[in-house]
Parts: C-alpha cells; sequence; structure tokens
C-alpha cells in the first residue's frame, strides 16, 4: 500500500480559498464551544488531519469533551475522526489513550439507538487494529440478535471483515452466519449473511442453499442475485454440480426483478449449451428488452444476443425466435430498431423469411403518413433496406415486397424513395418473371412521384426495360402527360400573359387534337383533372422540374425517348406509325431544348444537357443499327456487371464474416502459460460478474484486451526530469467516456513535502471530474495519485499542470514544478465504420468543417501510401478493392469513420505519383476530411499531418 492510500478511507471535499484555523482555538472551541461550535471544530480537525497534519495535542481534548456528548453528528463524526487519526506510537505500539475509545465504541455498540449502533459497526469495518477489536467482540455478536434489520446487517459485515482480517478473534465466524442466516427474514440481512458464507465458506453456504433451494424464487432480488453469482462459481469450479443447480438458474429466469433474469440468462448460456437452455436464455433477453424502457438497457441487451448469435451452434435456436425479436422494433429509438433489424437479417432463413416480410411489411406501412417522430423516415429507410436484402437473398419474397415498396415512391423522403428506386432496379433486373408486374406497378405511380431525382430513375428503368408495343405506348402517354402542353414556350409565354387560364384549359385540353391514330394522347385530359389549384402548383411534374431550371432531367428524359423510339421502330413494321412515333419523341427534345434556351426558367439549360439532347436528336434522326446497340444493350451490361460485382462483394464480406467466426485454435499454437487454464465449450472461464462490474465502471480495457501480457509502459508519459525535486510520470487510461491519469510521484528530495498537490488543467473537449487531494511525501517516499477526466467528444485534448509543494519547516512560499503537457489521442475513440456511397455523398454535401491536408511523405506507392493512412487513423476504405487495383499513376478512395460518441469523419484521398520525377519519386496530392465539429475535422488532419510524416520506408 502506497503512502497516498495510507492517509485515510474517507474523502471529504474541502473549499480551497480556506484558512486554516490554529491548534490552540480548535483546543479552545472542542472544550468550551456549545454544541455547533464542538461540530465545526471537529470537522475542521479532520480536514486538518486529511491535509497531512498531525495534531497530537488534540487527543485527549477530543477523549475527554467531545466523546462524551450524545449529538449524532458529533457521534457522526468522532467515527471519521477515529478511522483516520493516527492510532499508533511511530514505534507501532497503540497509543495509551485508545483503551477509552475502545470503551466509547463498547457503549455505543449497546446503545439504544439503532441508528448508533449501525454507524459504529460499518466503522468497525475499516478498522486495522485487532487489540481494539478483541475487547468489543461480545458487543458485536449481541447486535446479531437486535430487533432492527439495520444493525443486524451491518452486524454481519463487521463479523465478515473482521474474520477476513483476523480470524482468531472470531473463528467460529461461518457456524454463526449460518445459524443467522437460517432464522433471518429480512432481505438485505439475508444476503450480506449468504455473501459472507460464499467467500467464508463456500460448502456452508451451499448447504444452505440446498436446503432452501426450491422456496429461492420467493426471495429477494438482492439475494438471488448473489444466489446466481454462487451458483455460476460453484459449476465452473466444478463442472459435476451442474445437474444440483441448474433448474434452480431457469426458475430465477421468472424472477420479477430485471437484474436477477439478465444474470441469470447470461449464466445459464455459460453453463449450457443445450438448444432448451439457449432458447430459454434469448427469450429472456427479448422479455427484458421489451419490458424496460431504458434505450441503454435494450442496446445491452440486444448485444447480448448478438454475442449469442455469433456461436454457430446457438444459431439454429435464435432463427426460430426472430419473429419474438422482431417485437423490439415497437420500440421509438433509432439505434435499437437498427440492430433489431440487422439482427433478424443475420437471423432469416427459408423457413422464416416468409413471416419476417409480412412483420417488415406493415412496419413499412405503419410509417406511411406517420410523422410524429423525427426519426420516422430514416427507419422507413431501414425497413426498405431489410427488404431489399430479404428479397435478393430469398427471390420468391420479391412479388409480395416490391407493389408495397413502390407505393413510397411518391413519398417526400427523398431518401427513402432512393433506396426503393435502388431495389426495384435492382429486382427488374435480376427477376425476368417480374418485370411486367414492376413496369405495371411502375407506370401506376408514375405520375405521382415528387422528387426530380426520384423521377430520374423511374425514367431510366421505363425506358430500359419497356419492351412491348403497349408498355411503350404508354410511357410515351405519361411522359406527356407529365410535361404537358406543348410547345412549352408559347404555352409558358399565354398562361403569363393571362391568354390561357387553367380552367380554359381543363376544358380545352381534349377539344385539341391529341389523340393520334396510335392511341398515344388517350390519358392527357387526366392531367387537368387532378391539377392543383395554386398558381405555383398548376404545372405538371416534369415541366415544374424544367421551370425550375433542372435540365439534367431533360438529358435522362431524351435518353428514355431515344431508347423507347429504336425499340418501337424495331417492334412495328408500319413505316408511317414509326416516323410518327420518332417524330413525337423528337418534338419533346426539341420543344424542352427551345425552352432551355428561352428566359423563362429560373436557370439556363447546361452546355453538356444541350449536347446531350442534340446527340440523341441526332440519333433518332439517322437510326443507325450502331446506336440502337449502344442504347439498348449496352447500358442493361453495364448494370447487369454492376450488380454482379457487388453480389461477389457481399459474399465475400459474408465469407469474411464466416471465416472470423469460426476461429479454430491449431495444434501447434504456442501455449501462453499464463492462461494455461481449463476451458469448457464457450471458452467463457472469465469471472463474468468482475466483468460486468468492470465494464460498469468504464475499466474494460479495449487495446490492452488483445494481449494481457502486454506492457503498459507504452502509455507512460514522463511529465518532469529525473533532475527535478518531484519526479512524476503519468500512464495514461483511455475508457470509452473518461480518461483515468494514473500519476506517479516521486520526492527526490531529503525533505517532508507537505501538501503536495498535483494541479491539473486541461483544454480542449475535457472536463477534470475531480481535485486531486493533497497529501505528505516523506524524504525519498513515493506515491500514487489517480485523476479522472471526463471526455466530451472527438478532438485533441491536452492536459497540463504542475505540482506544487510546502517544505517541512522551510519558512518560504509553496514550491512549484511544472509538468510535461499530455497529449490526448483522438485514436482511441475513432473506429472504423462503414456507410453506403449515397449516405456517404449526403454527408459530405451536410458536413460544413472540412480539413484539406497536403500529402508530404516518403512513401513511393499509391497503394502502400493508402494501407498507411488506414493504419494511421482507424478509418475504413468505403472504395472497393476491384476499384483501387492495378496502376494508372494517380488514385482516389473514400474513407469512413466513426466515433464512440457518433461523431462521422468523411475522408477523401486524392494522390498521384509523378511519373516524370523518376520511380522514387514520393506520392503527392491532398487528403479532404469533412465533420460536423470543427475539433474533429482539426484533429483528423493533424494526425494524418502527424503519421505522414513519421513514416519510415
Amino acid at each position: 500500500m502506497t503512502a497516498a492510500e495510507n492517509v485515510c478511507y474517507t474523502l471529504i471535499n474541502v473549499a480551497s480559498d480556506s484558512e486554516p484555523p490554529s491548534e490552540v482555538s480548535l483546543k479552545t472551541d472542542l472544550e468550551k464551544g456549545e454544541i455547533k461550535a464542538k461540530t465545526e471544530a471537529l470537522k475542521k480537525v479532520i480536514i486538518m488531519i486529511l491535509n497531512g497534519e498531525k495534531l497530537p495535542g488534540l487527543l485527549m481534548t477530543i477523549i475527554r469533551f467531545v466523546l462524551p456528548l450524545q449529538d449524532h453528528t458529533i457521534k457522526k463524526l468522532l467515527l471519521v475522526f477515529w478511522e483516520i487519526v493516527p492510532k499508533t506510537t511511530p514505534d507501532g505500539k497503540l497509543l495509551q489513550e485508545m483503551i477509552l475509545v475502545c470503551d466509547a465504541y463498547r457503549k455505543d455498540l449497546q446503545h439504544p439507538n439503532e441508528f448508533i449502533r449501525g454507524s459504529t459497526l460499518r466503522f468497525l469495518c475499516k478498522l486495522k487494529e485487532s487489540e481494539l477489536l478483541e475487547p468489543l467482540m461480545p458487543a458485536i455478536r449481541a447486535c446479531l440478535e437486535h430487533r432492527h434489520s439495520y444493525v443486524r446487517r451491518n452486524a454481519v459485515l463487521a463479523i465478515y471483515t473482521i474474520y477476513r482480517n483476523f480470524e482468531h478473534l472470531i473463528p467460529d465466524a461461518p457456524e454463526l452466519i449460518h445459524d443467522f442466516l437460517v432464522n433471518e427474514k429480512d432481505a438485505s440481512c439475508k444476503r450480506n449473511a449468504f455473501m459472507m458464507l460464499i467467500h467464508a465458506d463456500q460448502d456452508r453456504a451451499l448447504d444452505y442453499l440446498s436446503t432452501c433451494i426450491d422456496q429461492v424464487h420467493t426471495f429477494g432480488d438482492i439475494l438471488q442475485l448473489v444466489i446466481v453469482e454462487l451458483i455460476y462459481k460453484v459449476c465452473h469450479a466444478n463442472p459435476s454440480e451442474r445437474a444440483r443447480f441448474i433448474r434452480c438458474i431457469y426458475n430465477l429466469l421468472q424472477s420479477s426483478s430485471p437484474a436477477v433474469k439478465y444474470e441469470a440468462a447470461g449464466t445459464l448460456v455459460t453453463l449450457s449449451s443445450a438448444p432448451t437452455a439457449v432458447k430459454a436464455a434469448a427469450q429472456c433477453y427479448i422479455d427484458l428488452i421489451i419490458k424496460e424502457s431504458d434505450n441503454n438497457v435494450k442496446l445491452i441487451v440486444l448485444d447480448r444476443l448478438i454475442e449469442l448469435k455469433e456461436h454457430p451452434t446457438h444459431e439454429r435456436v435464435l432463427q426460430d425466435l426472430v419473429m419474438d425479436i422482431l417485437r423490439v422494433l415497437s420500440t421509438p429509438d433509432l439505434e435499437v430498431r437498427k440492430k433489431t433489424l440487422q439482427l433478424a437479417l443475420d437471423l432469416v432463413s427459408s423457413r422464416n423469411v416468409e413471416e419476417l416480410v409480412i412483420v417488415l411489411k406493415k412496419e413499412v406501412i405503419k410509417t406511411n403518413n406517420v410523422t410524429e417522430h423525427e426519426d420516422t423516415d430514416k427507419y422507413r429507410q431501414l425497413l426498405v433496406r431489410t427488404l431489399h436484402s430479404c428479397s435478393v437473398r430469398f427471390p420468391d419474397m420479391a412479388a409480395n415486397v416490391i407493389p408495397v415498396l413502390m407505393e413510397f415512391l411518391s413519398d417526400t423522403n427523398e431518401a427513402a424513395a432512393a433506396d426503393v428506386l435502388e431495389f426495384v432496379r435492382e429486382a427488374i433486373q435480376r427477376f425476368d418473371t417480374l418485370r411486367p408486374l414492376i413496369i405495371e406497378k411502375m407506370l401506376e405511380v408514375f405520375h405521382a412521384i415528387k422528387t426530380v431525382k426520384i423521377y430520374r430513375g423511374a425514367l431510366w428503368i421505363l425506358g430500359e426495360y419497356c419492351s412491348t408495343k403497349e408498355d411503350i405506348q404508354s410511357v410515351m402517354t405519361e411522359v406527356r402527360r407529365s410535361i404537358g402542353e406543348i410547345p412549352i414556350v408559347e404555352n409558358e409565354i399565354k398562361r403569363e400573359t393571362g391568354e390561357v387560364k387553367p380552367e380554359d384549359e381543363v376544358s380545352a385540353a381534349p377539344a385539341q387534337k391529341l389523340v393520334t391514330e396510335m392511341g398515344t394522347y388517350v390519358t392527357q385530359s387526366a392531367l387537368s383533372s387532378s391539377r392543383p389549384s395554386k398558381k405555383e402548383e398548376d404545372r405538371p411534374p416534369l415541366r415544374g422540374f424544367l421551370m425550375d431550371g433542372d435540365f439534367y432531367v431533360a438529358a435522362s428524359l431524351a435518353t428514355t425517348l431515344t431508347k423507347v423510339a429504336l425499340r418501337y421502330v424495331a417492334i412495328v413494321q408500319d413505316k408511317k406509325k414509326q416516323n410518327s412515333f420518332v417524330a413525337e419523341a423528337m418534338l419533346i427534345m426539341v420543344t424542352v431544348l427551345h425552352l432551355g434556351k428561352s428566359s423563362l426558367p429560373k436557370k439556363p439549360i447546361t452546355d453538356d444537357d444541350v449536347d446531350r439532347i442534340s446527340l440523341c436528336l441526332k440519333v433518332l434522326s439517322e437510326c443507325s443499327p450502331l446506336m440502337n446497340d449502344i442504347f439498348n444493350k449496352e447500358c442493361r451490361k453495364s448494370l447487369s456487371h454492376m450488380l454482379t460485382v457487388r453480389l461477389e462483394e457481399e459474399k465475400l464480406s459474408q465469407k469474411k464474416e464466416s471465416e472470423k467466426r469460426n476461429v479454430t485454435v491449431q495444434a501447434d499454437d504456442p501455449i501462453s502459460f499464463m492462461q494455461l487454464t481449463a476451458k469448457n465449450e464457450m471458452t467463457s472461464k472469465e469471472d463474468q460478474f468482475q466483468l460486468s462490474l468492470l465494464a460498469a465502471m468504464g475499466n474494460t480495457q479495449r487495446k490492452e484486451a488483445a494481449d494481457p501480457l502486454a506492457s503498459k509502459l507504452n502509455k507512460v508519459t514522463q511529465l518532469t526530469g529525473f533532475s527535478d525535486p518531484v519526479y512524476a510520470e503519468a500512464y495514461v487510461h483511455v475508457n470509452q467516456y473518461d480518461i483515468v491519469l494514473d500519476v506517479l510521484v516521486v520526492n527526490q528530495t531529503s525533505d517532508t513535502l507537505q501538501n503536495c498537490t498535483l494541479e491539473l488543467a486541461t483544454l480542449g473537449d475535457l472536463k477534470l471530474v475531480e481535485k486531486p487531494s493533497p497529501l505528505t511525501l516523506a524524504p525519498h517516499d513515493f506515491a500514487n495519485i489517480k485523476a479522472n477526466v471526463k471526455v466530451a467528444s472527438t478532438e485533441n485534448g491536452i492536459i497540463f499542470g504542475n505540482i506544487v509543494y510546502d517544505v517541512s519547516g522551510a519558512a518560504s512560499d509553496r514550491n512549484c514544478v511544472v509538468l510535461s503537457d499530455i497529449h490526448i489521442d483522438i485514436m482511441d475513440y475513432i473506429q472504423p465504420a462503414s456507410c453506403t456511397d449515397a449516405e456517404f455523398r449526403q454527408m459530405w454535401a451536410e458536413f460544413e468543417w472540412e480539413n484539406k491536408v497536403t500529402v508530404n511523405t516518403n512513401i513511393t506507392d499509391l497503394n502502400e501510401y493508402l494501407q498507411h493512412i488506414l493504419r494511421s487513423t482507424n478509418m475504413k476504405c468505403l472504395t472497393p478493392e476491384k476499384a483501387l487495383s492495378g496502376f494508372c499513376g494517380f488514385m482516389a478512395a473514400n474513407l469512413y469513420a466513426r466515433s464512440i460518441f457518433g461523431e462521422d469523419a468523411l475522408a477523401n484521398v486524392s494522390i498521384e505519383k509523378p511519373i516524370h520525377l523518376g520511380p522514387d519519386a514520393p506520392v503527392n496530392g491532398h487528403i479532404r476530411i469533412r465533420a460536423k465539429s470543427q475539433g474533429m475535422a482539426l484533429s483528423l488532419g493533424d494526425k494524418i499531418n502527424l503519421s505522414q510524416k513519421k513514416t519510415n520506408i
């Protein structure tokens, strides 16, 4: 035990600006003051002793004038005082005065007030002097029979700590506590007694449990938790005991306490891998998720379910529970829903896919026109993607899913509609049998599409896959319906001047000669009847997009019209009909070009779009076989190739996942002797309760966990020089949301350093939780001081400060040693993550902070540089491997990562190899980083700058 830990057991906050009182004034207050004055004086004495003052002259004063008082506050303060005051002489002998104090303890243990008895018993747990405890043993034993449960439970704790520290004082403690436990009725007393038996005499604990194993479900939850812990330990130490206690664990799954159910389920899975046990545990987890209102609890328990699924033999059992797992979707939290859908998708099989799809379809319909929750749109997007994945893996389901999803193409939420469109595009290419259904449904919803991006995609699908004469005519009808009266320019000018009113158009529309012999314009009048009354919404959808200046959709329309016209020419033999259809398509393109060049739209047409429409007009006027092939075959081949590549990537990632999951230990692997322990089939010999306790306290070691034998030395930062009077070094331990600094302080002088204080301050999004308490350092002594720092976001943080101290006997001011800065590495908070290209582009457009880093390295290979950046920044490369393979002198890649605080970080690497400078020329280019917060963008840029300069080839 170090000097710092020896100072006291109780920490008390002290105002730093308070003036320390003199010993004389304290003595006067303690002797002659009123109760209030004595209380205040006693508090000051306690604080001074905590700060390293000895005050030996006050001991007898307190025994004479304060100890006899019956005031409860005084008694409580005295217990703190006796805890911290030195009780021995410098040579280790007990002070004579403590005999008087011991007598006072005995009287308090027999006091009629249960609070005084209980708090005295709690204090005795902290006493480390057996000479003081010995005379008190009869009084402590007598407290076991007190009428009040507060006294009894503290008596058990006192007996346990005395038995553990000084067994000779109460050798029959286990037997005494066992008898007490048998007759006890209070839950907290039983829990404490049972806990003592577990640690002091496990056999007695098991004997007691055997006698009452059928009544376990009636016990209080605190006792049930301890019973679960005992069963876990016993069954792991002695597997033959499993059959005896596993039924008890099954019973505890039905406990009314969520904590007991959670621990019992975790224990059951580690004790047995039988399908019934796994199913019972999984069912228990699912019930907990549904019934618990706290989202953090839901996420933690979901993680346990996901861990269960990772085990190959348990996956089959969980597949039968998919429908139960989907009940969790009733939770409004998006993160919970996301994890649930991912878990359900991982467990889907041919046996349960039909039920899964039915539930997801219902959920999709529920989200329609519901806006009470801000995450509804994102949830709908998740559902669409899940259905997409199900349909790709199980093509039979696609016919059920597509009609429901295509209703959402007219949705105002572009993200969900874009996902539906992507799904439809893949389905129409892969499943030939579904093409007529998809085309029919697409034509139905086409006029209702509200966003230009979705409109473009729908146009492309209709142009690419309409192959019959009727479908092609329907496409042309929908286009004419969507573009409105042509020529557009004349019609718009008339409307502006008031020559054509909306009401006139309604009646005039059918009267105009719009119906050809092919029946192309038959539904023209539908536009007029469904037209809204507002002037700005009076235009048909396509015309509205064009008037807003979005001519990219016009270029897309030209390509679609060219495709369908070329296909129509190939299908219909009548020359007159061919010419009529092609002329109509060309008329639409020309009128759009005319509109683009006029001053009517908000933005003029771009040169690119003019070129595209002109090209399409030229292709239609010539109708050459080569162009026909390019427009009607090559486009579909490109899509087919892209889908094939994507499917291969998915299969490859699934294969990697399954390989990760089924890791086997090789026969010739070297043995790590420190870990040479027997393991059962679940390899969960670790103490689950200890692990969960560490996780709750934030002490889970992520990086060190990979190699328990790794030294902590690489995380030690030297804070002062070796020649400074005080040497200090810090071990920086980064937990999830906080940093623990374990600072070693060494007194290198021959003087006693008093009030030696570590003063820290932070820069960045860090916050010091508490001020480390001062301590006294003997000559050449050392001590450890711990300081907690909370972290609020991913940003480079700096901790700086100094050590101040007084030299004993010196009259000078306080001495100060300035510490080196401690830089907190943001890499501890950044984890690789993945997102779709669409999400990446959306975030890239939304994020306002950008940091452009110039590549400055001595690496000469593009791929090697990219891999180095990925290693240095913990980011994941979203650009597929195939796109990066080969060598062409330059490379572009997208990187993505998320912090543990949920912040996104995007990066785009654009690098090239300047060949004209020779083969040894280093890579050059830029890395652009984008993030929502300035700190994240700057910190990541600093990290890249730092790591690329450090590189050694």
